[in-house]
């Protein structure tokens, strides 16, 4: 059994502005790190980040004694020409309608399909089990963002819940068990309140 959590990288301007911002590389907003509620982050013998500078940072803040083994595919979905706009600036864009149309189903325009993202991610967590347990690490922590939590927990855990009900906020995340291939007693991060 490995003790594993799940933890959304701080935010972003483009998080402010409810930007599609999966592959572009920004850094943390200093506002936004301010008006975080203080979260109880628990300690970990392991630390796996995304490559983007705003997971990397948020690492750093967590976890200052830790180095994070950094995995290319924990990135973020590439929302191809959505990229780093928001829903206003698409609203009148026919490719995001049918987007839109289609539930979230259809690829983006220029970017991943839905399944391809998911299915990155889903590698990327299996070979960072696999690298665990090889190194005999009880708890570990995955510094990532939103729709990466949500791939990996759409398919691991248990009780199943989809894709969608596993939306987080910034900063916050899950902790739960790896057991048997399996996600297990997932409950969310406490506030330090």
């Amino acid at each position: 059994m490995i003790k594993l959590v799940m933890i959304r990288h701080f935010p972003t301007e483009g998080n402010f502005h409810k930007r599609y911002i999966g592959i572009t590389d920004e850094s943390l907003s200093k506002e936004g790190i301010s008006t975080l509620p203080e979260y109880r982050y628990p300690e970990v013998d392991a630390l796996y980040s995304s490559p983007l500078t705003r997971c990397l940072e948020t690492a750093r803040i967590i976890y200052p004694h830790l180095v994070p083994m950094i995995y290319q595919d924990l990135h973020e979905c590439d929302f191809g020409t959505f990229e780093n706009k928001n829903y206003i600036e698409l609203s009148k864009n026919p490719d995001y309608q049918n987007w839109i149309d289609s539930q979230g189903l259809l690829p983006f325009p220029g970017g991943e399909s839905p399944m391809e993202f998911k299915m990155r991610c889903i590698s990327a967590f299996e070979d960072i089990i696999k690298n665990s347990l090889e190194n005999k690490y009880k708890s570990i922590a995955l510094i990532v963002h939103g729709g990466t939590i949500m791939s990996i927990l759409d398919k691991y855990s248990y009780p199943h819940q989809d894709y969608y009900h596993w939306q987080v906020d910034n900063g916050s995340g899950f902790c739960m068990e790896y057991e048997k291939g399996r996600l297990l007693h997932i409950c969310g991060i406490q506030s330090s309140l």
